[in-house]
């Protein structure tokens, strides 16, 4: 992984020096969007590119309620054309 582009901090889990950008980019993409802040968010968007970022989170099987929300109304993309938001975990959590 590129050093400069995201801090360690988020990949706290794996180890960062095996992390390639492209292999793992949705992974990584889905640490930044749940885990990242405004910066990290736009560096994101700046490296991969909006359509990339907006093809991967609508094919993600899990994104927590609030980045779901936050990138529907970012990306302007309904709710419905996320891969994650018809599964059980978000219909019915409790």
């Amino acid at each position: 992984m590129d050093k400069q582009l995201f801090d360690k901090k988020y990949f706290w889990d794996v180890d960062y020096n095996s992390i390639d950008n492209e292999i793992h980019k949705r992974f990584i993409i889905s640490r930044i969007i749940e885990r990242g802040d405004w910066t990290d968010f736009r560096s994101l968007i700046n490296y991969y590119g909006i359509n990339r970022v907006k093809k991967e989170i609508t094919e993600m099987r899990y994104i927590d309620r609030k980045t779901l929300n936050f990138c529907s109304v970012y990306f302007n993309i309904p709710l419905e054309k996320f891969r994650c938001y018809k599964s059980k975990r978000l219909i019915n959590p409790f």
